[in-house]
């Protein structure tokens, strides 16, 4: 293990220190502070993250092992799912086998909740709790990289370059590896950063990495014999509403104008907090099919099964539609919703007038963006279909 010091999570006899080392960190409690009390951070900066940090304390007071933050985050994880979902469902659970690790591989829209809902619904079907790839990019503060490590995440260093990128993907590459073989689930994101433009698309340099520790291993093993390994089930998150879809818009419209976009430090602890606490009305989480393949196959094969698993499962919400309806009314006889999604008429006349002021209270520059980002995957769906 000594070979993965540096990106593992924290083990149970790591836990108090780190924590004792969050509690007197002065940067956690003001960034929760000015996120749950903004108007009181404003005036009284001071008094508020005080409060905070004795209200964390509390609630971290007996915390002493891995488990136990655990426990401390599922609480607030079954308070944050009743609070900011109109409910969470799921289906493919009935395929798992609580005996058998998996690397579970899933597209990505928001930076913690996709971890969190695939460990949550896979802890209540019976099985271990994941290890989690965080890239080392959304660290910037030290408290980040600590509470990340302490829910069980393992660090992707995403900063690094040249031989050093090499040597970091052989790493990463070989802790999977050794995770699935330790009888330990894994979760990682088909793709480096968020599908801004609701777009889900597997990278094949992720499945390059994958194969890495067994290619160069004594055993030589094949791109097939490699996957087939993992234990690899592809996962569809599917949220009604995107809490942070202002700030993908924006960040697609300054890439689009300005040709890149650059993020100041608050910028990923603003997107981690809003996905938490927003709105994400109904949230659908699909397990697809293990993966096993039979005949030999190339990476960006691999890739492609992954994406029609993930685009063939995500579930389409009343949303989808509607932005589709904005984006291209004769796409099909939009009256037909009702049907289609078992909703009443009124039901989708309610939600049609939440998607227009959704957008109206946004930057007319903004809103193509925020329409193509929930019709996406309507598209997607419908081409994957095509081409079965």
């Amino acid at each position: 293990m000594e070979d993965f010091d540096d990106i593992r999570p924290y083990r149970d006899d790591e836990v108090r220190p780190v924590i004792e080392r969050l509690l007197d960190d002065p940067a956690l409690s003001r960034a929760l502070a000015k996120f749950e009390h903004p108007l009181l951070f404003k005036f009284i900066p001071g008094w508020i993250s005080n409060k905070v940090q004795d209200t964390l304390g509390e609630d971290l007071a007996h915390v002493q092992t891995i488990h136990d933050v655990q426990l401390v985050i599922e609480k607030y994880l079954d308070k944050l799912i009743e609070s900011t979902t109109d409910g969470l469902t799921s289906e493919g659970l009935d395929q798992l086998d609580a005996d058998e690790p998996y690397l579970f591989i899933s597209n990505h829209r928001d930076i913690s909740m996709d971890p969190a809902l695939v460990n949550y619904m896979i802890y209540h079907h019976g099985l271990d709790t994941l290890q989690i790839a965080i890239g080392d990019n959304l660290l910037k503060r030290p408290f980040l990289s600590d509470l990340m490590r302490l829910n069980k995440s393992f660090l992707v260093k995403r900063s690094v370059q040249g031989r050093d990128l090499l040597r970091a993907s052989k790493q990463l590459s070989a802790y999977i590896h050794h995770c699935i073989k330790s009888g330990e689930n894994v979760w990682i994101a088909q793709r480096e950063g968020r599908a801004k433009d609701g777009i889900d698309k597997t990278e094949t340099a992720i499945i390059k990495m994958l194969h890495m520790a067994d290619r160069e291993s004594l055993l030589k093993l094949t791109l097939q014999e490699s996957i087939n390994s993992l234990n690899i089930v592809p996962v569809s998150i599917s949220y009604e509403f995107d809490p942070c879809d202002r700030f993908k818009a924006e960040e697609l419209h300054t890439i689009e104008t300005d040709g890149k976009f650059e993020k100041d430090e608050n910028s990923d602890v603003r997107s981690i907090l809003t996905g938490i606490v927003g709105n994400k009305g109904a949230v659908h989480v699909a397990f697809g099919e293990k993966i096993v393949f039979n005949d030999a196959v190339t990476a960006e094969g691999v890739a492609r099964h992954i994406d029609e698993e993930i685009i063939r499962n995500y579930k389409l919400h009343a949303l989808n539609y509607l932005a589709m309806e904005v984006l291209q009314k004769d796409y099909i006889d939009f009256s037909s919703l009702p049907e289609l999604l078992g909703l009443s008429a009124a039901e989708i006349n309610h939600k049609r007038k939440i998607f227009r002021k959704r957008l109206n209270s946004m930057p007319k520059k903004l809103q193509p963006y925020v329409v193509n980002m929930y019709a996406n995957p309507v598209i997607r769906k419908a081409e994957i279909i095509a081409q079965k």
